[in-house]
């Protein structure tokens, strides 16, 4: 691959996930709101489990992927958020409701089908174990 599709998955993905953490993840845990967001849980999971999933999705696992580490592994707690939001929550919402989460996903499965490219840890770690 290119390195400018390289350099473009990492400012992709950086600046996506920094967007995520802002917008959605911060909120979450009361971070620039008076109170901290309450999670809906339209799959009635257990509520502990249910906030802890969303919390990590929003603050944890986007971490992951700015530093490109398991960046495959790493979107998919962020798709089953995303996805959640836009097939359950607010499918049957207007179209300027539902366009975050359809979005968000879009974006996240590109990162899932093409990786962290090489600017990642990712890369790092499979190039040292390449060469061992």
């Amino acid at each position: 691959m290119s390195n400018s599709f390289d350099l473009g998955m990492l400012i992709f993905r950086v600046l996506l996930s920094v967007e995520l953490i802002y917008a959605h993840g911060l909120k979450k845990i009361g971070i620039g709101v008076g109170e901290a967001e309450i999670v809906p849980n339209p799959l009635g999971l257990p509520d502990v489990f249910n906030s802890l999933f969303a919390d990590a999705a929003n603050l944890i696992f986007p971490l992951f992927v700015i530093m490109g580490l398991m960046t495959r592994l790493a979107v998919l707690p962020i798709l089953a958020v995303t996805l959640t939001g836009y097939f359950v929550l607010h499918f049957h919402d207007a179209p300027l409701i539902k366009d975050t989460p359809y979005m968000y996903s879009l974006s996240y499965l590109l990162i899932l089908f093409f990786g962290a490219g090489k600017y990642s840890l990712d890369y790092l770690i499979e190039r040292k174990m390449r060469v061992q």
